[in-house]
């Protein structure tokens, strides 16, 4: 997620943008983008983690707004001008919709425990207490945002917890931030 107001002032410069277009147009020639070839702009190969795969599973299927198995280059372009641009909320309803695995509009806790175990082994890889930790923030998570107490976290209740409660924004945020992200994906590409 990675959505703190104060970093989303931050400009990435045009140049920066056009490049990621040119790495479309040269990834892409036939204006479609299949899940392989989103892995491979990002750097996710046979070596990365199986944590790391799934978060770019969620994240194709998020930017992929037709369903169509595939991200064209409008779909990329509004993907790319959400994560540089967005304002805060914008950014939450997407992150809602990459954590919603199964699309129904709500959280579960194994939608949120999937996610969480995600996020956790990525900032912490080879961590030996993380089973109890992912558990203990799910729980944690569903009893400050779950306001019905139905098990199940509406996009509402999302976007009011994450935006009330700090600690819930850090759970759930992944990156430093989307112009720290962005470039850090064009510094390893670059070298």
């Amino acid at each position: 997620m990675g959505q703190a107001e104060s970093g989303l002032e931050k400009e990435v410069a045009l140049q920066n943008i056009q490049e990621l277009y040119r790495k479309f147009a040269s990834e892409c020639p036939s204006g479609k983008l299949h899940l392989h070839e989103f892995k491979k702009i990002f750097c996710i190969s046979s070596s990365s983690t199986e944590e790391e795969h799934a978060y770019m599973d969620n994240l194709f299927r998020s930017f992929d707004t037709n369903k169509d198995g595939q991200i064209d280059f409008m779909e990329f372009v509004a993907a790319v001008n959400l994560v540089l641009r967005g304002k805060l909320t914008d950014k939450l309803k997407w992150s809602f919709k990459v954590y919603d695995r199964d699309g129904n509009g709500c959280l579960d806790k194994q939608e949120v425990r999937h996610i969480i175990r995600i996020i956790h082994k990525i900032k912490t890889p080879g961590d030996s207490g993380a089973r109890e930790k992912v558990e203990d923030v799910c729980d944690r998570i569903f009893e400050l945002v779950d306001k019905n107490k139905d098990c199940q976290i509406s996009l509402e209740e999302f976007i009011e917890g994450a935006e009330r409660d700090p600690w819930v924004m850090e759970q759930l945020k992944l990156d430093l931030g989307p112009c720290e992200w962005f470039m850090e994906q064009q510094q390893r590409k670059n070298s």
